[in-house]
């Protein structure tokens, strides 16, 4: 999708005014481009073509942040549940010692990725003066680890998809590549005016959460177990894989049963004393190493 340019337009028009046309025109182009996604899904499974399967199980994760021991210790705890399909929220990389290895384990995997803001970063050459100094130590040496594959297949990756019968964006639907946080129900009701699916799995602030919409009611649900109740809305967040930040230091999942209607969180121990060492070895800020083992 090509971007909103102010160029051309009428020179009396205030630049705030045509920004936020702008905006309003990137917001209904990304609605228009999911919800055409989702009626397709809709008409295929009317067909017989797309029907879930009751025994299909999807593991969801993401904010894996090149942390590689993470990762194979979800995947693992997610196999052993008997897991069918996998789905990714993006930030593959970044804070880490392990980002190739982490793309290339998920690339594996064939599954629905999303662009998560470390993802878009670290395959850039782009100016780092709005992350903290932790993150733009991070994005530049994960820039420096990264070869030009892996970073064409960062770059290649959506700001959102529909997965079956559900989404998947690493921070928001109203506005994705604005990489906004969603930390209250407030935050949560501009998503669920784009949500076209009855769930939607979000990442980014690496915080186990969920928000529920029932008529124009959004509440926050807690992150543990959740049934799937016919006319609400789902806007699930499955925390962190690779550097959670709830005051838990296990890695972070969730499992979705679409025939079931189930979304159950998973916590996940797995060798923290080992990726703090490749942090260290590596040459990163050794607070991103501490923080591992406070889940902070």
């Amino acid at each position: 999708m090509g971007g909103c340019s102010l160029e051309g337009t009428k020179a009396n028009w205030p630049r705030g005014i045509l920004q936020a046309r702008c905006g309003i025109i990137v917001r209904s182009a990304l609605f228009l481009e999911l919800r055409c996604e989702a009626l397709k899904i809709m008409a295929q499974s009317s067909a017989g073509s797309r029907l879930i399967p009751l025994n299909m199980r999807f593991a969801i994760f993401g904010d894996i942040h090149a942390n590689l021991e993470a990762l194979e210790a979800v995947l693992a705890d997610a196999r052993s549940f008997d897991v069918t399909h996998f789905a990714c929220l993006g930030d593959v990389v970044g804070y880490n010692a392990n980002p190739s290895e982490c793309v290339e384990l998920v690339r594996q995997l064939g599954c629905p990725v999303v662009k998560g803001n470390h993802d878009e970063q670290a395959s850039e050459d782009t100016d780092l003066s709005t992350f903290n100094s932790l993150a733009a130590k991070a994005i530049q040496w994960t820039r420096d680890n990264l070869s030009e594959v892996d970073k064409q297949w960062l770059r290649d990756l959506k700001f959102s998809r529909i997965v079956r019968d559900f989404t998947v964006t690493h921070a928001t639907l109203d506005t994705p590549a604005a990489w906004g946080y969603v930390l209250s129900a407030l935050e949560a009701a501009a998503s669920f005016n784009y949500q076209n699916t009855q769930v939607c799995f979000y990442g980014h602030t690496h915080v186990p959460v969920g928000y529920v919409k029932n008529g124009v009611m959004v509440e926050e649900i807690d992150a543990s177990h959740v049934a799937i109740e016919t006319g609400k809305k789902y806007f699930l967040n499955v925390g962190s894989v690779g550097q959670p930040r709830d005051g838990d230091p296990r890695a972070s999942y969730a499992i979705y049963s679409p025939s079931e209607k189930v979304v159950v969180w998973r916590r996940v121990e797995y060798p923290i004393e080992r990726v703090q060492q490749k942090i260290r070895d590596a040459g990163l800020p050794e607070r991103l190493a501490l923080r591992l083992g406070m889940g902070k």
